[in-house]
């Protein structure tokens, strides 16, 4: 029986013309904007677009005119592709709001006859505007297409002990354990709106428990920081958003020493390498902090190959 491991995650443009694309599709998404009107949800998505378009458009420019994440993501697929027969086991990934979208990698599939098609998003934790929604783009381009196939599918894997060391090499690589003491490590999660969590969504909780384990992972290590932080980013909005927000820690931080660990993040995007990297760094500059750095996200670490490996084989379980 052929087989495939697909990876999914939100994508990125490709180039600047697709920011428009990408935004107009991510604000389509009824995951996204939660409101039950689709007529009104559209309308909002419009004017969203077109107020961000340019701005975006910007960011993009000073990341060499797209996002690295589709990049990133070729280099995991290839990374995880060499440890498997390409005969027996395929590998590729599907973007959500930016091409390769499901319905072109769904004909690959059915043209190489697969017949097991294993969905890993590239999320750890679930939360219904990622995990959720793109496991169900997949299966809804999957169904229309007639392919005769099973899924199988998994929605977290945060616990998994491989994973966890690999986000504490990448900290470590940051920072070494000698100056570590001296730091102060920030989690940093992508933010929801506090209505998203309180509708049930378990991304906060999952969060929580990731770190805690993230950190017995330092503490088997022997790596030691001042003071543990969890603090979300990427608020937009009036809205209440689960806090604290990280410009907030920022601010009543003693220690003006600081790493950042985006930990709700499997492949850097540009809310590491420019939100993180560039827009709080300056408001770290601006409170006078005397080191301020971001770890890396895990990319095509051998470790982080590694994990998905084991994940694959639990789900053969």
């Amino acid at each position: 029986m052929k087989q495939a491991i697909i990876l999914l995650n939100m994508g990125g443009p490709n180039n600047l013309n697709e920011v428009e694309l990408f935004l107009e599709n991510m604000f389509n998404d009824p995951n996204i904007l939660t409101m039950n009107s689709t007529l009104l949800r559209k309308f909002i998505a419009r004017m969203i677009t077109f107020m961000r378009t340019e701005a975006s458009q910007e960011i993009y420019s000073q990341l060499g005119g797209k996002s690295p994440i589709v990049g990133h993501t070729q280099n995991l697929v290839a990374a995880l592709q060499e440890r498997f027969d390409e005969k027996k086991v395929l590998v590729d990934f599907v973007m959500r709001y930016t091409p390769p979208f499901a319905a072109e990698v769904i004909e690959r599939l059915k043209e190489a006859e697969v017949e097991k098609i294993y969905l890993i998003p590239l999320y750890p934790q679930y939360s219904t505007t990622t995990t959720k929604s793109s496991l169900e783009d997949f299966e809804a381009q999957f169904h229309e297409s007639g392919m005769d196939a099973v899924l199988v599918e998994i929605k977290h894997y945060y616990e998994n002990r491989t994973l966890n060391k690999a986000i504490v090499k990448k900290i470590s690589e940051c920072v070494n354990k000698q100056e570590s003491e001296r730091f102060d490590l920030i989690f940093s999660a992508h933010g929801l709106p506090q209505k998203i969590v309180d509708s049930g969504d378990a991304y906060e909780r999952q969060v929580r428990r990731h770190v805690g384990l993230i950190q017995k992972e330092l503490q088997d290590q022997e790596i030691k920081f001042n003071a543990v932080h969890l603090a979300y980013q990427s608020k937009v909005g009036p809205m209440a958003w689960l806090k604290p927000s990280l410009d907030e820690t920022l601010k009543v931080m003693l220690n003006k020493r600081v790493v950042i660990c985006p930990v709700a993040f499997t492949i850097d995007n540009s809310e590491t390498d420019f939100e993180l990297g560039v827009e709080y760094k300056e408001i770290a500059d601006a409170l006078g902090f005397e080191a301020y750095r971001v770890s890396a996200c895990l990319n095509d670490d051998p470790l982080f190959v590694d994990a998905l490996c084991e994940i694959y084989e639990k789900m053969c379980e």
